[in-house]
């Protein structure tokens, strides 16, 4: 099983977005995906239909003094065909709390991924921040996608994310690489936007080709339990997104 960290330490990016659209369009290439909700704020969870996880998500995995007792096979949760959650709840903040006292902090999660079987990826929803969860997160992955706005200024963020997963590598994950770098949100009728992608590719940033536009309609799909395909087909959204999880599909492949 490979693992995709969905990660950036600034909060409204299209992570969760990105994840939940993601696992499901490569669940319908025939890809076996497990979505993991590694976010106090359990966003992911809630946008896949889990109100209450009723003490059966992540944290119970994870534990916070010591590894927690249940395995993440005790949690999953079907989404649909080929397609399964981890889901979290606000322990998850006291289990990163719990983190700081433990020896081999940052590779707990590792630990816990290690005993899944019958998946062909794990995709980690990470939340805003650069805290213990998400270096478990990029320490447990192959790679890391990047989402982010299209905004000039996202660039000095960038990077100091990249140099994070630079240190992550360094320290505990030589294999840790960057798939790349997925504009979000993005309006290329306006010149900030445009000028926005001009300035990360100067800065020498991986951006991938792919670009994801603005549209309400995939934060509705996504609410609906639905990709953006399925609830409007001709949306030029699903065409993005598509060639985003073909991507990702290469890079199983490789």
């Amino acid at each position: 099983m490979k693992v995709l960290a969905v990660a950036n330490q600034k909060g409204g990016v299209g992570k969760t977005t990105t994840t939940a659209t993601l696992g499901a369009l490569l669940a319908g290439r025939g890809r076996r995906v497990l979505l993991v909700d590694m976010d106090p704020q359990a966003s992911l969870t809630r946008a896949c239909g889990v109100e209450d996880c009723q003490g059966r998500g992540l944290a119970e995995v994870l534990g916070i003094a010591d590894d927690g007792e249940l395995e993440v096979k005790h949690i999953a949760l079907k989404q649909r065909p080929g397609l399964d959650l981890a889901p979290a709840s606000i322990a998850l903040a006291s289990c990163e709390i719990g983190l700081t006292t433990r020896l081999a902090r940052e590779q707990t999660l590792k630990r816990a991924l290690a005993r899944v079987q019958g998946y062909d990826l794990a995709l980690l929803d990470c939340g805003p921040s650069l805290g213990l969860l998400v270096v478990n997160a990029l320490a447990a992955a192959d790679a890391v996608l990047v989402p982010t706005q299209a905004e000039q200024m996202a660039v000095y963020g960038l990077e100091l994310f990249l140099e994070t997963v630079a240190k992550v590598r360094r320290a505990m994950n030589p294999g840790l690489e960057v798939l790349g770098i997925v504009a979000t949100m993005v309006d290329t009728r306006t010149n900030h936007h445009r000028g926005a992608l001009v300035a990360m590719r100067a800065a020498g940033l991986p951006l991938l080709d792919v670009t994801i536009g603005r549209s309400v309609r995939v934060a509705e799909a996504v609410a609906a339990g639905a990709t953006i395909g399925e609830l409007e087909a001709g949306n030029p959204r699903a065409g993005e997104y598509d060639a985003l999880a073909e991507e990702v599909d290469r890079w199983l492949s490789r």
